[in-house]
Parts: C-alpha cells; sequence; structure tokens
C-alpha cells in the first residue's frame, strides 16, 4: 500500500483539501487521509468520490474496481424529482463541457427560466467550438398534443415550447443545431461530454415531479443506451424553421 497519487492529484484539480473533500463525500477528515495513504474506500462511497473530483473511479482505484462494479458506477446520484436536483449541477455541467452539449425534451423551458446564466454561457460554448445540439417537440407533429391532452393544459405545451425556440433562436450563434421531433419523449436527456441528466417520464406527472439520474459514462452500459436514443431521434427530427412564430 502506498501512496494515492492518482486521488490526491484529482482533488487538487478540483479544489479540494482534505476537509472539502471530506465535507463532499460525507466522510471524516480520517477517512481521506486514509483513501490518500493508499485505502480503497467502500464501493459506493468510491462512485461518490470519484463524481466529486470528476475522475473515473477505475483510474483512482484500479485494483478495487472490476466490470461488475464499473457499470454501478457510472450512476453518479439519484434524485425523487427533477426539482430536487442541485440547482448548481445543471450550469456546473455545462461550463465544464468541451465537446459535446445536446439536449431532447419537449421543451426544457426550465434551464431557459431558472438559471439565467443558461443562454450565454451556452452560446459561448458553441463559439469556442463545442458541439451545440437541441431537440424540441415539433408543434406541427402529434406527440405535443399528445402531452398537452395528459396533462390537461389545454396547450400549454406548445407554449412552452414555442417560448424556449424563440430565446434559442435569438440568442444563439449559427453553429447552434436545433432540430424538431415528434417522437414519444419517454425520457428528457441533457449531455454535458460525458455527463447525462436523465429524467425519466411517468404518465400523467409533470417532469419536475419524476425521477432524475445523473450517468457518467465509464464502461458505457448505462451512458451508452441514452446516447443511443438521443441520435435515432435526431436522426428522424427536422431542422427549426429560423423564424419563431408570434
Amino acid at each position: 500500500m502506498g501512496t494515492n497519487e492518482r486521488l490526491r492529484r484529482a482533488m487538487h484539480r478540483a479544489g479540494l483539501d482534505i476537509a472539502g473533500l471530506a465535507t463532499a463525500a460525507e466522510v471524516s477528515t480520517k477517512t481521506v487521509e486514509r483513501w490518500i495513504a493508499g485505502t480503497a474506500p467502500y464501493p459506493r462511497t468510491r462512485y461518490r468520490v470519484a463524481a466529486v473530483v470528476h475522475e473515473e473511479e477505475s483510474y483512482l482505484w484500479p485494483e478495487a474496481t472490476n466490470t461488475a462494479s464499473l457499470a454501478g458506477a457510472e450512476l453518479v446520484a439519484t434524485y425523487p424529482r427533477r426539482s430536487e436536483v442541485p440547482p448548481q449541477l445543471w450550469m456546473e455541467l455545462l461550463r465544464a463541457a468541451q465537446r459535446d452539449v445536446g439536449l431532447l425534451a419537449f421543451a426544457g423551458l426550465f434551464l431557459t427560466e431558472e438559471h439565467p446564466e443558461w443562454l450565454d454561457t451556452l452560446a459561448a460554448k458553441a463559439r469556442a467550438g463545442v458541439r451545440v445540439r437541441l431537440l424540441l417537440g415539433d408543434p406541427e407533429g402529434t406527440q405535443l398534443a399528445a402531452r398537452d391532452g395528459e396533462y390537461q393544459i389545454g396547450g400549454g405545451v406548445a407554449g412552452r415550447v414555442a417560448a424556449v425556440r424563440s430565446y434559442y433562436e435569438q440568442h444563439m450563434p449559427d453553429s447552434v443545431e436545433i432540430r424538431l421531433h415528434d417522437t414519444p419523449l419517454y425520457n428528457s436527456i441533457y449531455r454535458f461530454d460525458d455527463d447525462l441528466v436523465v429524467n425519466m417520464h411517468a404518465y400523467g406527472v409533470l417532469a419536475a415531479h419524476t425521477p432524475v439520474m445523473h450517468l457518467r459514462r465509464i464502461d458505457g452500459r448505462y451512458f451508452n443506451t441514452y446516447v443511443e436514443s438521443y441520435e435515432r431521434v435526431w436522426a428522424s427530427a427536422r431542422p427549426a424553421s429560423a423564424s419563431v412564430e408570434a
């Protein structure tokens, strides 16, 4: 057993000292000191620590992980309702993205309404070369009307799509790709490079009140399923018009 330099350096890159990691991982400082000295955390704690320092569990503790545990390691966190996702998580993931940002929802209006920096940060990412793809509900399709009937809100879903579409088309550079889909929305998917936030849906329940998974790609057993779903919807969607109806 020797000093875990990978963990120590990951802590430094994440801006965490021993006390900071202990607080984030909900353990004592003595426990963190043992990890740095070479003791591996219990499996469930390993997943949490890896997420906190933005590294893969298999990198931090290669001897302690195996194929079976890697699948579970992709599950960073779960939340019983989208409204219980820590508000800062959305912007933290967006700011960290360097390659690929994708959204699949009917509207996802909460991102623009609840996070004032969302639009400007997303536009800046696109200008910096990050690929940004937005999949919104197609007002000419059947799925928005079906969701309206499910929620019994008389055109409210289509109105939310029109609002968010207007926001994006006014603020985004030309490199941002926007498509409209008419597919059943089993899950809303928000991608930030190798992180996914998946909002699972339940019939008759508003998305803000349904469960959410935060996944981080390791071996891809969870992650790749939702990426494949996203790509299938993207391929079937149509480009959005440059104009927005009043």
